[in-house]
C-alpha cells in the first residue's frame, strides 16, 4: 500500500512540474533569443559604426587619390607640355641645320657649275690665257645687232637677260643694238694691233685692253649703239640709249665698265658688262663702279650671277 500511494505521488508531481520545466525552457529560450538579439543588434550597431567609419575613411581617401590624380595629372601636362616645347625646339634646330646644310650643298653646286672668272676683274688686273673661252656661247640673231656684216656672240646664259633687256628699252622707244660681244684672246690681239698702227700705242692703251687683259674674252661684255649717231661709239653718251641704260641697265644684270674717272681706261659710256642683277643693284644703290670692290667682296655675288 505505501509502496503504491508513492509512486501515485511521483506521477502527480510530475504532472504538476511538466507546465513549470515547459515554462522554465520556454523562459530560457526567450532568454537565449533575446541575449542573442541583444549581441546581434550590438555587432550590427558595432559594424554600422565600422562601415560609416569606413566609408568616411573611404571617401576621403578617394578625395585625396582623386586630388593627387589631378595634381599628377597637371605636372604630367606640364612635364609632357615642356618636353613638346624642347622636341620641338630641337626639330626647328634641326631643320635649320638641314637647311643650312641643304643651302651649303646647294651653294656649292652651283659654285660648282659656275664658270669664277665670270667675275674676275679684269683690265689689267688679271690675265685670260689664250685657251680660256665661255663653255657655251650663243650668236645673237640680226635683229638685235647694229650690223649684219659680222657675226656677235655671247655667253648663252647671258643671252635671256640681253635679250629682255633690249625688248623692253624697244617697248620704251629705245633703239638699242649690240655692236661687239665675245672675242676670243686672238681677236683682241689683232684689233689691238690695229689700234695701235691707227692712234699709237699710247693712245690705244687708254681705250683698248691687250689680248688677256680684255672683259669681251669672258662673253659677258657688250659695246652698244644706237641710230642716229652713224655707228660712232662716242656719241652715244649723248643718246637715250645711253640713259635709258643708265637708268635700268642694273635691272637686268648690267654695268657700266669704265664711268667717267675710272683709273683703267678713258669713259667708254658703250661698254657694258653683265654681273648678274643681285651685283649691278647692289653696286647701283651704294653709288660704287664694279672695279672699286674688292675681289673677294666680288667673289660672294658669283653663286647668284645667274638668278
Amino acid at each position: 500500500m505505501d509502496h503504491k500511494m508513492t509512486k501515485r505521488i511521483t506521477q502527480q508531481d510530475i504532472q504538476k512540474f511538466i507546465p513549470i520545466a515547459a515554462f522554465a525552457i520556454l523562459l530560457g529560450i526567450s532568454i537565449y533569443e533575446y541575449v542573442k538579439i541583444h549581441v546581434l543588434t550590438r555587432y550590427i550597431e558595432v559594424l554600422s559604426a565600422s562601415t560609416t567609419s569606413f566609408q568616411a575613411q573611404t571617401a576621403s581617401t578617394t578625395e585625396e587619390i582623386k586630388a593627387s590624380i589631378k595634381e599628377t595629372h597637371a605636372t604630367l601636362a606640364a612635364a609632357l607640355n615642356q618636353q613638346s616645347l624642347n622636341v620641338g625646339a630641337v626639330e626647328q634646330r634641326l631643320k635649320e641645320q638641314v637647311g643650312n646644310v641643304a643651302g651649303t650643298v646647294s651653294t656649292l653646286q652651283k659654285l660648282s657649275k659656275t664658270d669664277p672668272e665670270l667675275l674676275a676683274k679684269y683690265s689689267k688686273v688679271f690675265f685670260l690665257s689664250e685657251n680660256y673661252a665661255p663653255a657655251r656661247l650663243t650668236e645673237i640673231p640680226e635683229a638685235q645687232k647694229y650690223s649684219d656684216k659680222k657675226a656677235v656672240s655671247i655667253h648663252a646664259d647671258v643671252w635671256p637677260y640681253l635679250k629682255n633687256m633690249i625688248d623692253d628699252a624697244k617697248k620704251n622707244g629705245i633703239e638699242l643694238y649690240v655692236s661687239s660681244g665675245y672675242r676670243s684672246f686672238t681677236e683682241q690681239k689683232n684689233l689691238k694691233s690695229d689700234y695701235k698702227v691707227i692712234y699709237g700705242a699710247g693712245t690705244a692703251n687708254q681705250f683698248s685692253a691687250e689680248q688677256g687683259y680684255s672683259e669681251h674674252q669672258l662673253g659677258t661684255t657688250l659695246d652698244f649703239l644706237t641710230t642716229g649717231i652713224g655707228g660712232d661709239l662716242d656719241r652715244f653718251e649723248g643718246t637715250a640709249a645711253y640713259n635709258w641704260l643708265l637708268a635700268n641697265a642694273h635691272r637686268y644684270g648690267f654695268i657700266l665698265s669704265y664711268p667717267k674717272n675710272n683709273q683703267y681706261y678713258q669713259f667708254e659710256p658703250w661698254h657694258w658688262r653683265f654681273v648678274g642683277v643681285k651685283l649691278a643693284t647692289e653696286l647701283r644703290v651704294q653709288g660704287k663702279n664694279f672695279y672699286d670692290l674688292d675681289q673677294r667682296k666680288i667673289d660672294e655675288y658669283l653663286v647668284s650671277v645667274f638668278e
